[in-house]
């Protein structure tokens, strides 16, 4: 009896037992366990959260949570806040050093061989050959009824303006008036082998008329670019040309000689402003070197390599050159486009550059030149120079080239021509169309003298100085910044944010879940 009065009592105590943990777990499972209607169990918000603080690799928080006492926890959650503080300045700080987008140049010198010939341009300083340029202008000056006792009192800088602004608004052609390549060019050789006006492209500048470019890039695949050791030479022009100045035409040049420009074989020939003058009587040398410039695009410059389509029309112009975007020659357009739009015409002394592109629209407009007594074009021409917004609202695109290559230049020069070149120099100016001056045949040396002009262009160098731009913090310098101040200060790596980013898909799980219950009961 009493073995089963004894078996009897512990087995109340074991129910009782049982009981009290089955209502401490009835407890307790609310705050951290949810059961699904299919059985599954979810963890709550605080669950999730205590979890990953306990398990996570972030240095800190595991001891916040596992701290014994309150002054421990209190120790180890200020030590993370500031450490945190601390990573957060150093990393927004970074970030914001990126957003600058600043930059440095990386500068270097290099052997680049085989190496492009350049392009070079020349013009004779004189626009216009009086010969082929008087008659239709006292053709004009009929027309107005202007009577004068011969051509030179006809002549007068206004009235020669006022011609060449009467043809062009007639889109009739002033380069015939002007020089032809065969009638001024007396010896040609590249690299010690033969060449002639037929290895030159014409184009038509404003300040000296009818120019000549050898070595254009073309857009005809089949006309390469030369080399400089093309013909197993070592890169040379030599050119000579004889200018005729008994053929000037009164009041439009001041000056007699040639004007030259050595420039990249895809840059149009900004020969009005960037030409050097050549005078007769002299031979130059013109040793060149290779430089090159290279921009980033946007974010960290506003650089473009983009053509503009009043500058592709124009383009168009330079007989099958392959020519790329240029920043001067976007202003003049952008510049005419402002004085068109505020005149109805365009600057007159800039009578080459005639296609505009009004803001907004994409319609190629062949503008009528200004008439130099207008005063218009110049009030117009004085307000965009002087107007930032104005340039901003008109020229949106004439930024910076993304890529320059120039040539500096070391000049010098002998005189020239010697005495036993006379005779050939003699032949050719006689054989030349260009009527010779009346006392030829008594003072023919002096004008050999006063008219001939030689030039050698000649690569001083295959080393290439090359100045490329850089940015100073990459993005993946940032990247690299970022993740050694987080593990710096906190240790966080990316398993760390991996395991952030589960607990937040838990809890948003979790959420839904929520929700979702809130919905079926209703």
């Amino acid at each position: 009896m009493k073995s089963q009065q004894t078996s009897s009592f512990e087995d109340q105590q074991n129910d009782i037992s049982m009981s009290n943990i089955n209502n401490h777990l009835s407890t307790e499972s609310p705050n951290e366990l949810s059961t699904t209607e299919s059985g599954k169990k979810l963890h709550r918000r605080r669950s999730i959260i205590h979890e990953f603080a306990t398990n996570t690799t972030i240095h800190g928080l595991p001891n916040i949570i596992n701290s014994e006492n309150v002054h421990s926890r209190i120790f180890w959650a200020i030590s993370f806040v500031a450490f945190s503080s601390l990573m957060l300045y150093f990393i927004v700080k970074a970030i914001l050093e990126y957003l600058q987008y600043q930059t440095q140049t990386d500068m270097s010198v290099n052997v680049e061989w085989p190496q492009y010939f350049p392009a070079f341009s020349i013009c004779n300083a004189a626009s216009f050959r009086y010969d082929q340029f008087i008659e239709p202008f006292l053709n004009y000056t009929n027309t107005l009824n202007l009577t004068n006792e011969n051509s030179m009192n006809a002549l007068s800088p206004l009235r020669i303006r006022n011609f060449i602004q009467y043809k062009v608004n007639r889109n009739e052609s002033i380069a015939q008036y002007s020089f032809s390549l065969y009638s001024m060019l007396y010896q040609c050789l590249y690299d010690s082998m033969p060449c002639s006006s037929a290895d030159f492209i014409p184009f038509v500048s404003s300040t000296y008329g009818l120019c000549f470019t050898f070595n254009a890039k073309m857009k005809n695949t089949s006309v390469g670019v030369r080399y400089g050791n093309q013909y197993s030479g070592t890169g040379r022009l030599n050119l000579a040309f004889y200018v005729h100045s008994q053929q000037y035409v009164p009041y439009v040049v001041d000056s007699i000689g040639m004007v030259g420009l050595v420039h990249d074989n895809a840059q149009v020939p900004l020969i009005d402003a960037n030409g050097i003058g050549l005078a007769p009587g002299r031979k130059y040398k013109l040793s060149f070197t290779k430089k090159t410039n290279f921009f980033l695009s946007s974010p960290y410059t506003s650089c473009t390599d983009n053509i503009p389509l009043s500058m592709k029309v124009m383009f168009n112009d330079y007989n099958g050159a392959d020519y790329s975007y240029s920043q001067l020659s976007c202003y003049e357009l952008c510049m005419q486009a402002y004085t068109y739009e505020q005149c109805g015409c365009i600057n007159p002394y800039l009578w080459n550059v005639r296609y505009i592109v009004l803001p907004d629209t994409k319609n190629v407009i062949l503008a009528p030149l200004c008439n130099y007594t207008d005063s218009c074009y110049r009030r117009a021409t004085d307000t965009f120079t002087a107007s930032s917004s104005f340039i901003e609202r008109y020229c949106p695109d004439c930024t910076l080239q993304c890529s320059l290559i120039d040539f500096p230049l070391k000049i010098s020069s002998f005189i020239t021509p010697s005495e036993w070149q006379l005779n050939g120099i003699k032949a050719f100016v006689e054989n030349s169309s260009v009527p010779l001056p009346l006392d030829w045949s008594t003072a023919w040396r002096t004008h050999i003298q006063n008219n001939y002009v030689a030039v050698s262009v000649v690569r001083e160098a295959a080393f290439v100085d090359i100045q490329i731009q850089q940015a100073k913090i990459t993005l993946g310098d940032v990247i690299s910044k970022v993740g050694g101040l987080t593990g710096l200060w906190l240790g966080l790596s990316c398993l760390s944010i991996m395991e952030f980013i589960h607990m937040l898909y838990r809890l948003i799980h979790y959420q839904c879940y929520l929700i979702l219950s809130v919905i079926r009961k209703k």
